[in-house]
């Protein structure tokens, strides 16, 4: 199951919660327990492996890169 980033829209908290894909619910906020929480868009990237090997991509909350 893929981790999805979330921001709560009253008290403006990130946080990551590990879900079904294509589920449309979004989670409680974990700080204040509002259900006014929407999903973020994560930046992905791919860090290049040795000689020989696969890349791995790896996601970063907030869109940065790793």
């Amino acid at each position: 199951m893929p981790i999805y980033e979330y921001e709560c829209q009253d008290c403006g908290r990130r946080f990551e919660e590990l879900a079904r894909m294509g589920e449309e619910k979004a989670p409680a906020c974990p700080k204040c327990r509002s259900t006014k929480t929407r999903k973020l868009l994560s930046a992905c990237s791919v860090s290049p492996g040795k000689a020989g090997t696969r890349s791995t991509p790896s996601c970063t909350p907030g869109g940065g890169f790793s």
